[in-house]
């Protein structure tokens, strides 16, 4: 239970607390954590990933009242809700894709927003798709907190939103939150992290076992074998409901391989 005695809002962090929004599925898992950041005593607060257009979702993340909007990358399940809410509140909205802003210029790598009484610096994180930011909030706690989006899941691995998404790009991006050491990780799907510096380096070594796999099967395929035929192998386990993003994230590891060549 939130410290302002709703159910429906969990404390996560110092800083942070999240609200479900009801979209659970096969990529969303239990459905979009929407975040909601401030200082303890601030009036005000940045809502970070709407989530869906759900009305009694919007109107509770509304009660902030809120500051900013800030949107982790283009997916429906983090976006679709955003237009409302700033119907809402009145609050800009501001995401790395200019599509997704309202009232306000895109995010930059790299910038600092001083926000509902503290700080959020934006970490470009491309991979899972071209726009993806993750928005690191060093004041939160000891080793500080970072909301991931999609970069880094609760539960399971990432996919890669091929074409838009992009292995090397994703292997530099992890590369960069690793550098922000034992914080705490914040995701859009899935339960709270702890070390997200070790959870990336999890998160590497399955990718370079990705890309082994796909090596073999490539070996036993022809080398010009296409996205299906890989995936047929790969992800042979696979339940159907997910293939479409097996087949994204095989075809993002065959770019990647055949661009080293």
């Amino acid at each position: 239970m939130a410290a302002d005695g709703s159910s429906s809002q969990i404390r996560c962090t110092a800083l942070t607390r999240s609200r479900l929004a009801p979209n659970p599925g096969p990529m969303s898992l239990e459905g979009t954590n929407s975040y909601l950041i401030a200082a303890d005593g601030h009036p005000g607060v940045a809502v970070v990933d709407p989530g869906p257009l759900d009305e009694e979702h919007l109107q509770e993340l509304a009660a902030g009242p809120v500051e900013l909007i800030l949107i982790t990358h283009r997916h429906a399940d983090h976006t679709a809700g955003a237009g409302r809410l700033h119907e809402l509140t009145g609050a800009p909205v501001r995401a790395a894709d200019p599509h997704h802003c309202i009232g306000e210029q895109p995010l930059q790598a790299g910038e600092v927003i001083a926000v509902a009484g503290t700080e959020v610096r934006v970490v470009a994180t491309p991979g899972h798709t071209s726009d993806s930011v993750c928005f690191h909030l060093p004041l939160d706690g000891p080793a500080g907190s970072v909301l991931t989006g999609d970069t880094v899941l609760g539960r399971g691995t990432t996919m890669l939103d091929h074409p838009d998404g992009r292995l090397g790009d994703y292997l530099s991006s992890l590369d960069r939150l690793e550098l922000l050491g034992p914080a705490t990780v914040l995701p859009a799907h899935g339960p709270v992290l702890q070390a997200l510096d070790t959870t990336v380096r999890a998160y590497r070594l399955h990718r370079l076992d990705r890309l082994d796999q796909i090596r073999s099967a490539l070996t036993q395929l022809e080398p010009g074998a296409g996205i299906p035929q890989v995936t047929d192998v790969v992800y042979s386990d696979a339940d159907p409901s997910v293939r479409r993003a097996a087949e994204r994230s095989v075809g993002a590891q065959l770019e990647y391989l055949r661009s080293l060549r």
